[in-house]
């Protein structure tokens, strides 16, 4: 049996912050943004639109692109480190929101890689056949966490949401496998200076740039080359790749490590920016939406976020 990606969805907000609107408030420009970063613009939710807004419109849009009723789901996952409150999930409020009864939900805070947990939990708990059909969505509002002031974080990040419909499936498709890790020793080198337990603030985004991009190309290259070798495939037997959007410099490194032709690169980063946990299922939804996926190919997952946390994923269409 197998965990299969049934449908697809994405939302992002209507406002754009451009490069050179963010050079009205900071010292930067367009050039500076674009040759450290590739990114070219990020979508930013209004104050009055919620973590759990922006999941309710990609689910939505997933559930309709995986042609079912919402009724059908039986669990929701839901990716998120900037939750609308300390408590309820906000995987509660889409539970809610689609009238799903007594189906179980729950939030899962991996930062970055929060949606490549969220597969590999996904997939286990429907391996254990008390599940078949999961609602997993990566869900992020990180403007609420950006120092406006700081050049070096408030370039990066963006707002977003992807969602991905699973469903239990005996043919040969689905999640081949996943894998998962985290090392609290680099706790420092990404975090927000807040909490509700330490100072009952929610906090802004504190960076130690060059360490985080050591451990970005290393660690999601590693992983990358273990889940294939695991699973005896090799760059060329990958028909698409998806890494975490944060930065097209550390995509292209992990690209060049890996092996994998730059063709087979889905890049999204310059049009959204880093939705952490949201990058991965906005891309793959990208990709879906133009039609370039085909049954029987082969999709790599990767990232790597705060924690440190890290992983993969291989998926056969």
């Amino acid at each position: 049996m197998a965990c299969k990606i049934l449908g697809c969805g994405a939302y992002l907000p209507e406002r754009i912050i451009t490069n050179a609107e963010l050079s009205l408030s900071v010292d930067t420009n367009d050039e500076w943004i674009r040759s450290r970063t590739g990114i070219l613009q990020r979508h930013i939710a209004a104050d009055d639109e919620y973590t759990s807004h922006l999941a309710i419109k990609a689910s939505q849009n997933a559930i309709d692109d995986a042609g079912l009723k919402a009724s059908s789901i039986d669990l929701i996952i839901t990716c998120t480190t900037t939750p609308d409150n300390s408590f309820p999930s906000t995987a509660s409020k889409l539970q809610g929101y689609f009238g799903l009864g007594n189906v179980p939900s729950f939030d899962l805070q991996a930062v970055c890689s929060g949606f490549v947990y969220g597969l590999h939990v996904a997939d286990s708990l429907m391996k254990s056949r008390k599940y078949k059909t999961i609602l997993l969505v990566g869900a992020e509002k990180m403007s609420s966490l950006i120092d406006w002031s700081d050049r070096n974080t408030c370039i990066l990040f963006g707002d977003g949401a992807g969602a991905v419909i699973l469903q239990y499936s005996d043919d040969n498709s689905g999640v081949i496998d996943s894998n998962i890790y985290s090392d609290g020793s680099y706790y420092d080198i990404l975090y927000t200076d807040g909490g509700v337990s330490s100072n009952g603030k929610s906090g802004k985004i504190k960076m130690k740039g060059q360490e985080v991009f050591r451990h970005a190309v290393e660690k999601m290259s590693k992983t990358g080359e273990e889940i294939l070798y695991n699973n005896n495939f090799t760059a060329e037997d990958v028909d698409h790749f998806i890494p975490h959007q944060a930065n097209v410099r550390i995509i292209d490194a992990v690209v060049e490590r890996l092996k994998i032709k730059p063709s087979k690169v889905v890049k999204m980063v310059e049009k959204h920016a880093n939705c952490s946990a949201a990058s991965i299922p906005l891309a793959l939804a990208s990709l879906k939406a133009y039609g370039n996926i085909k049954k029987g190919d082969i999709l790599l997952f990767t990232a790597i976020g705060a924690g440190v946390t890290w992983g993969s994923a291989l998926i056969r269409w």
